[in-house]
């Protein structure tokens, strides 16, 4: 019988583990230890750490971990390998660059992208893996990548009856009554389809975001500050912009209320409930983290940490190619049909920020968008970004996951990844 994890407590059994550590000769550091300090002493006094771009943003994103306490998220028993079959195909393709064509490998090193990172898995092989600035055994920021590893513990909950997203969020969360967010159900917060007036606004310090930032920890905390996020997401009292349920509009406040949620029902911290349902049972190469600055609460909308090769793994999930990471369905394939067909499409159309509307004009037109995950295309590819290059991109049909990582230049000139990969695998996987 499975052994079940318990509430911050991991036995971890490392004779099972199967992949043998690197040598000493083979092991690279990332950093000397005077560019440690050198970026620590460099990070922003009195404002918000990922301020900065260029190089030190790629630094910041790889080692958040030395700067900033994190909430350690639990793998456990072997490591479900993943066989490497390399495609030359995705490497060699030719795509569009200011310096004309060039391989999709190529591009990743030019000094057009600020690649991070980049692997590709088909039908539970890896056909593609490439670092161009980081090494494999580090754990990149995902920033909000991370709103789907809540969405998918709700729809795990949601499986077993615990949860039920036709209710009003105060049935679970008593004290958001008299909030913004009484009387909203728990599937409009997960579509962000809420109407409360709690745009993403980084600029303005007294907005309603910024002060969840700063509460998070996030953002620069003082005394002024509000004191914890469930204290301030009780009192949040901003008004609405349109009825729920019918205009799409981005923001992370969702994803925190949802956090919370899974942390009412399971009665355990968020990152041990990702622990138990999904980490821990999917043959992860090694722990994740959350970035928790303050009291110890994860930055459930974007501050999960994870080696890309695992957040490949959790992308199997969503896939035929499941068994390979888990005897067992861990997602359930009802929450995979919901995202692929279950999407309202008329909240993108009715989106609030009109560029939101624009991806329902392109060619290979996008559906909807659905249990956090930003965008559905006709095509079967689900995709979720993260703020400053960071991607998953899932087919289920076609058994693709693609994860990557990146960064934002000095003078934000990077060509993002997104549409070239996209490119890369609709034609070189067009059969499928």
């Amino acid at each position: 019988m499975k052994k079940q994890f318990k509430n911050s407590v991991v036995i971890a059994f490392l004779s099972c583990v199967v992949t043998l550590p690197l040598s000493s000769s083979e092991f690279e550091s990332s950093s000397t230890v005077q560019e440690v300090r050198d970026h620590i002493e460099r990070l922003p006094k009195n404002d918000i750490w990922w301020s900065v771009a260029g190089e030190d943003m790629r630094w910041n994103n790889l080692n958040l971990q030395r700067i900033y306490p994190t909430a350690a998220v639990y793998r456990e028993g072997p490591v479900r390998e993943l066989n490497y079959k390399p495609d030359t195909r995705i490497a060699n393709f030719q795509v569009d660059t200011p310096a004309g064509k060039m391989g999709f490998q190529a591009f990743l090193d030019s000094e057009f992208s600020t690649s991070l990172g980049v692997v590709i898995a088909h039908k539970g092989n890896i056909v593609f893996e490439h670092y161009a600035r980081m090494q494999p055994y580090q754990k990149p920021i995902m920033w909000s990548v991370s709103k789907v590893l809540v969405s998918a513990v709700i729809g795990i909950l949601e499986s077993r009856g615990k949860i039920d997203v036709d209710q009003a969020i105060e049935v679970y969360i008593p004290e958001l009554s008299g909030s913004s967010f009484e009387g909203v159900s728990v599937r409009n917060i997960l579509d962000m389809a809420t109407g409360v007036d709690c745009p993403e606004e980084y600029a303005d310090k007294t907005s309603c975001y910024h002060l969840l930032m700063q509460a998070m920890g996030e953002a620069h905390w003082d005394k002024n500050s509000p004191d914890n996020p469930y204290e301030y997401l009780a009192g949040v009292k901003a008004g609405r912009f349109a009825e729920q349920g019918t205009s799409f509009e981005y923001g992370s406040v969702n994803t925190d209320i949802l956090g919370w949620l899974v942390e009412q029902v399971t009665g355990m911290p968020f990152q041990d409930a990702l622990s138990r349902e999904i980490w821990t049972r999917a043959g992860m190469e090694s722990d994740a983290a959350y970035v928790a600055p303050r009291f110890g609460v994860p930055h459930w909308d974007g501050g999960f940490l994870a080696r890309l090769r695992d957040m490949v793994r959790f992308g199997l999930l969503f896939t035929p190619s499941y068994t390979v990471v888990s005897d067992s369905r861990i997602i359930p394939e009802q929450h995979v049909v919901d995202i692929l067909d279950g999407g309202r499409p008329e909240l993108l159309a009715n989106a609030r920020n009109p560029g939101w509307k624009d991806y329902t004009h392109e060619a290979g037109k996008v559906k909807h968008n659905a249990l956090q995950w930003d965008l559905v295309w006709q095509n079967g590819d689900i995709y979720k970004g993260g703020w400053a290059g960071q991607g998953l991109l899932v087919n289920p049909e076609r058994d693709l996951v693609a994860v990557y990582a990146g960064y934002f230049k000095d003078d934000y000139s990077e060509l993002s990844v997104l549409p070239r990969l996209r490119e890369v695998l609709n034609q070189v996987y067009s059969n499928d």
